[in-house]
């Protein structure tokens, strides 16, 4: 008896990886997925399921749709792997310097606004002081 692949239903991939059915297809239109159809049902293989695994990942990371299939279709072309590992440290480096510059934006505008908020909170007290009736002038020390 010769073993038959596993298989996954749509439903089977959508709980595994939290993703929905609509997502599923949209990577079978990009070609990132190619499920077997029997009539009406997709059924997806292992492959499938690591290419699923590898796109979400890519997602994650925040690489491009394009450059994720990029990276997944090199295997095909080289099952070496050293072009898809080549390729993949090339699209990482450029994704990090992306958040680097962007993490550096981002610590930019928090000292800006922490250093706002501290002129505005001086300026809130200086406001109060002066419409407190109560309030005595400084004495200079001499």
């Amino acid at each position: 008896m010769i073993d038959q692949p596993e298989t996954y239903s749509i439903s089977q991939l959508r709980s595994e990886f939290a993703v929905t059915p609509r997502t599923l297809r949209y990577y079978e239109e990009l070609g990132l997925l190619q499920p077997e159809r029997r009539g009406r049902r997709r059924l997806y293989h292992e492959r499938d399921r690591v290419r699923l695994r590898l796109v979400l990942r890519g997602r994650r990371l925040g690489f491009s749709l394009a450059a994720i299939r990029e990276m997944i279709d090199l295997y095909d072309v080289d099952p070496s792997e050293r072009l898809q590992l080549e390729r993949t440290i090339e699209h990482g480096r450029r994704r990090v310097r992306e958040l680097e510059r962007r993490r550096a934006e981002i610590d930019a505008a928090l000292a800006e606004l922490r250093g706002r908020e501290a002129w505005c909170r001086g300026a809130l007290a200086a406001i109060e002081a002066a419409s407190d009736p109560d309030a005595r002038p400084a004495v200079a020390a001499g």
